[in-house]
């Protein structure tokens, strides 16, 4: 009898495991996330993107390319980047609501090349990014670099 019932329990168990995979790699974004699609190529919008970051007054504080690490090996996939952005006021001013809100900056915009061979910008509001920490002090912070992060993103990519 307890052999049967292994037997049988084992279909319902792949099935679950494929049905929890297949939702995992279709998940909708986490709230406050929003993508903008540009007619420009992917090199091009990077280079728009760091433009901007200069003249809306925020720092380019690192970056990080899957596609590039891949093209040094002799791999080629649609280019990807993350432009992590912030600056060191906002960063005082951050860490002097909430320590544990460090872990978020910097700010990340994440550039995608599609098949069409045009880039997308996405980015996660600093309003969404900060809210789970429950700060008056936060939130107003994070008020005040929606509209930046918003600026950057239509002055690179043209929405």
């Amino acid at each position: 009898m307890l052999k049967t019932v292994r037997m049988s329990l084992l279909p319902i168990l792949l099935l679950a495991f494929t049905a929890h995979n297949a939702g995992a790699q279709s998940a909708a974004p986490l709230p406050g996330t929003h993508t903008a699609a540009s007619p420009y190529g992917f090199d091009a919008l990077a280079t728009r993107l760091e433009k901007a970051i200069e003249a809306n007054k925020m720092g380019l504080v690192a970056q990080a390319s899957a596609s590039r690490g891949a093209a040094a090996r002799g791999v080629n996939i649609r280019g990807n980047l993350v432009l992590m952005v912030f600056r060191n006021d906002y960063a005082v001013r951050m860490l002097a609501a909430s320590v544990p809100a460090g872990i978020e900056a910097p700010l990340r915009l994440y550039v995608i090349e599609g098949a069409n061979g045009k880039a997308s910008v996405t980015w996660r509001a600093p309003s969404a990014v900060f809210a789970p920490y429950g700060s008056a002090e936060l939130d107003a912070i994070a008020r005040e670099l929606d509209p930046v992060f918003e600026k950057i993103v239509r002055d690179a990519a043209g929405g």
